[in-house]
């Protein structure tokens, strides 16, 4: 067991793609188990034939819509004109848009990426330092693959069993937590006089014109969020009506998608999608041999040291997931590990949501954690800065971050409140 991971670590440290890293690490497993390799063709196959995993293509093509449609510039002036009142009012409102932007990318990088081009072009011009512009940025980008609709949350479904809509619903206050942490450090830094004010002018009419337009992008989680709540339709079925409002909004409403951006848009969704699948597949060969060579008895021995303490499973939990998504592609760690650390979870009585949302939320946090932090390198290149600075200025939205993380391990309501109200 120690040889595979040896193994897919080296692979990941000398630029070997995720998934085939992933995979290579699983053939080397299945070949000291010594288990013929034809079996792994029969893995790729069964890890990707779920029905939960046809809702992943529809949310992205929907997402690839409305980033084709303008919708990220729509968001972006209505958050900076509801705090141009407050000093900060555009760290603030970069926040707020990544808030707005998590229900419609559900991706820290896509968020890193579309809203770094802009705020990183802008804040300078107000009197904000690039190192702290580029901080608020990648650390609100965080929020992105929480809050539903969540491609994270469906992989999770599909690998724990636990239901869509509870993930979707269990990540709302997660994702404003980690939101009110960013904001908490802004406020502080607006009280030190670190920050500036700015004051975009807007006229009235045109005030209005944004806040409806943007309450109809933001509709769109909404309607799926709710449409299963009611049980009008599954995950599945809920991304299949996201693509038909993406595409009625972008092309109807708003008039900023043309047929070239729409086929741009499916291009898109059809390469993420298939690197999704891939990985997935990828990842349930490695998962298979390291069952085979006993990882699972290896966690329940060290699920043992944890006996009677529940809170210090959780925190041990955060920290292994913050490592690992440090240098691990989010999925896959989620396919690796939620399968082997769900037993130990639900024998020390931990509520499987609670444990989810402290998983995805600290994976989504190694994000913006050095060495390897993904989201680290598209501020670099968007922003070019270098990393010191940047970390630097990154560190007290990280500490913050980290507070809310310990408060989602201490407060299991934050995660279990709304699935508990809506999906009884």
């Amino acid at each position: 067991m120690i040889w595979v991971a040896l193994v897919g670590l080296a692979l990941l440290f000398i630029g070997v793609p995720v998934a085939f890293a992933l995979g290579l690490a699983g053939l080397v497993g299945v070949w000291i188990a010594n288990i013929p390799f034809s079996i792994v063709t029969t893995r790729l196959f069964t890890g990707v034939d779920s029905f939960i995993f046809l809702a992943v293509p529809f949310y992205i093509l929907a997402a690839e819509i409305m980033n084709q449609g303008g919708i990220t510039s729509r968001l972006i002036t209505l958050a900076r004109n509801g705090t141009r009142w407050l000093p900060g009012g555009t760290a603030y409102a970069n926040v707020g848009t990544s808030v707005m932007f998590a229900g419609i990318s559900g991706s820290a990088v896509a968020d890193a990426a579309a809203l770094g081009r802009v705020f990183m072009a802008e804040m300078p011009k107000e009197g904000y330092t690039k190192p702290y512009a580029a901080a608020v940025t990648a650390a609100s980008s965080v929020i992105g693959p929480i809050i539903p609709p969540s491609g994270l949350a469906i992989l999770l479904a599909a690998v724990s069993g636990l239901s869509v809509l509870d993930l979707f619903l269990a990540g709302v206050i997660p994702g404003l937590l980690i939101g009110a942490a960013c904001c908490a450090v802004v406020a502080i830094d607006s009280f030190r006089g670190k920050v500036p004010r700015s004051r975009p002018e807007v006229r009235g009419g045109e005030r209005w014109r944004m806040l409806i337009e943007a309450i109809a992008v933001i509709t769109l989680p909404v309607i799926i969020v709710a449409g299963m709540v009611l049980g009008a339709y599954t995950a599945t079925e809920g991304g299949g009506i996201a693509v038909a409002y993406a595409i009625f909004l972008s092309i109807v409403v708003f008039r900023q998608l043309d047929m070239k951006g729409l086929w741009r848009a499916f291009a898109s969704a059809a390469r993420i999608s298939a690197t999704i699948y891939l990985l997935v597949a990828a990842a349930t060969v490695l998962s298979y041999a390291l069952n085979l060579l006993g990882i699972a008895s290896w966690v329940r021995e060290a699920a043992i040291l944890f006996e009677n303490q529940p809170l210090a499973f959780l925190f041990a939990i955060a920290m292994l997931m913050l490592i690992l998504g440090t240098f691990l592609d989010i999925g896959a760690a989620i396919l690796i590990f939620i399968p082997l650390i769900l037993p130990a979870t639900y024998a020390l009585g931990i509520d499987p949501l609670q444990m989810s949302m402290v998983v995805m939320v600290t994976l989504a946090i190694g994000l913006i954690t050095p060495p390897v932090g993904v989201v680290l390198f598209v501020m670099i290149r968007v922003g070019n800065i270098s990393m010191f600075p940047l970390m630097r200025a990154l560190l007290p939205f990280l500490v913050a971050q980290l507070v809310a993380v310990g408060l989602l391990c201490l407060v299991p309501e934050f995660s279990t409140w709304l699935p508990s109200i809506l999906n009884p």
